[in-house]
């Protein structure tokens, strides 16, 4: 338990950690991110401190599975849970940021085009590289937050498959119950109908024994007097 306890304390702590290292780069994003090379530096950054997230996440759940009891297990779940929504939402405000960013940037290039005293046909050249750079990692930023909007409905699909599955085993035992609840009342309906068989088996033994006695008497009477 004392192991379990140190585990469960370094996971969370390793999770907090990382994911305001993940804020922190978010914001980072937000602020200051002017060009394409830094964009990208930041995602690799935020890429790997996720990975770690999310590592610790899942031995924190498979912590949880592990304890005996089972209020230990469910609240460990919850919190590892708690945590895992967490840095999805974080995610999703990622890729959001990143979208801004690269308009933002997109914006910029086109500016100093602009204002720029370069050759026509170079600096249209530019700018379409530039935008189709753009273009390409905003596609990819869709695509990623498609892939998640799927990996939620399909976890979506799993939770109501586990309720229906679950669902189905309680009316099963329900009708177990049912059908011991019918066992019971017709074993209890046996035990009276005994019992009333037994009072009526003493009473006609009292009966034989008392007429036997009676006649016992009688003859006794007979033959003496």
């Amino acid at each position: 338990m004392a192991l379990d306890a140190v585990r469960i304390r370094t996971c969370v702590q390793e999770i907090v950690k990382h994911d305001l290292q993940i804020n922190s780069y978010a914001q980072e994003l937000r602020s200051s991110c002017k060009t394409m090379e830094s964009l990208d530096s930041i995602n690799t950054r935020i890429k790997a401190e996720t990975a770690i997230c999310k590592n610790r996440i899942e031995e924190l759940e498979k912590i949880g599975k592990e304890q005996d009891k089972e209020t230990d297990r469910i609240g460990l779940l919850k919190e590892a849970d708690h945590y895992r929504k967490q840095l999805r939402n974080t995610q999703t405000a990622i890729r959001q940021a990143n979208l801004s960013c690269k308009m933002e940037i997109d914006r910029n290039q086109r500016n100093e085009l602009l204002i720029g005293q370069e050759d026509p046909e170079v600096r249209k050249r530019k700018n379409k590289e530039d935008l189709a750079k753009t273009a390409s990692g905003i596609t990819e930023s869709l695509l990623s937050l498609n892939r998640m909007m799927a990996d939620n409905v399909e976890r979506s699909n799993l939770t109501n498959q586990t309720l229906v599955t679950s669902s189905n085993r309680i009316q099963e035992t329900n009708e177990e119950f049912k059908g011991m609840a019918g066992v019971i009342q017709t074993s209890r309906n046996l035990l009276t109908k005994y019992g009333r068989r037994e009072m009526t088996d003493k009473l006609l033994i009292f009966l034989a024994l008392a007429l036997f006695l009676a006649t016992v008497v009688y003859i006794l009477k007979k033959r003496i007097f």
